[in-house]
């Protein structure tokens, strides 16, 4: 598992690893998923989901830049997209709408991202390593990780593959609505976005469950 090492005055995060996946390759498991989502505390767009099988005991030399999408510059994102699409045994994806959202909620939205990326998996996994939730509509072997998207390689790369499936859509969205910044942060709560939320009112795009967007309608 990743470990804080301390270098003088500076905390450095280790690589995420393939320590999970090689145990449960050892143990017999052959087709291992790691599942993570992208948008979940956003106030507009869908939330997205991916799931990623690499190769047993993968070993190619670009995984050592892979890391949760969140610390990965956009530029690089995309370039690891590419090499995960092209490398992975098979990738899948799951959207749920911000319609489906306010319906059932943002967890069990997520949830049904997450399931729909495993459906969509050109092969079915024997087992499912999920960044922090399970998922026991799915029966499947699998185990949550907290901070998985940190400490496990094969859910990093999920986070990658959601999170620039999500920013690709939202570039496109902000086509239809130009006048939110959409393209920029993405529908998450920043103060552009807040602000063009109280001007311009919200969208059908946005998740009116989310209380600065409900807010907001409600008194327009």
């Amino acid at each position: 598992m990743a470990s804080l090492k301390i270098k003088g005055d500076k905390s450095i995060l280790e690589p995420p690893s393939l320590i999970e996946e090689n145990r449960l390759g050892s143990e017999g498991y052959k087709l291992i998923a790691g599942i993570d989502e992208a948008g979940r505390g956003a106030l507009a767009g869908p939330v997205v989901a991916a799931a990623v099988i690499l190769p047993q005991f993968a070993n190619f030399p670009w995984l050592n830049l892979v890391r949760d999408s969140k610390e990965i510059p956009p530029a690089k994102r995309e370039f690891l997209f590419g090499l995960i699409q092209e490398e992975a045994i098979a990738v899948g994806i799951g959207i749920v709408p911000p319609q489906l959202i306010d319906l059932i909620g943002i967890l069990n939205a997520t949830k049904v991202a997450m399931c729909r990326a495993v459906e969509q998996l050109a092969y079915l996994p024997d087992f499912l390593l999920i960044d922090y939730l399970t998922l026991p509509q799915l029966r499947i072997s699998q185990k949550g990780i907290t901070r998985g998207d940190r400490l496990c390689l094969s859910i990093a790369c999920a986070s990658i593959i959601a999170k620039v499936t999500r920013d690709r859509i939202m570039v496109e969205l902000d086509r239809l609505y130009p006048n939110y910044g959409l393209a920029h942060h993405k529908g998450y709560g920043t103060k552009q976005h807040s602000s063009c939320l109280c001007q311009l009112g919200p969208l059908p795009i946005h998740r009116y469950s989310f209380a600065p967007v409900r807010e907001v309608a409600e008194v327009r």
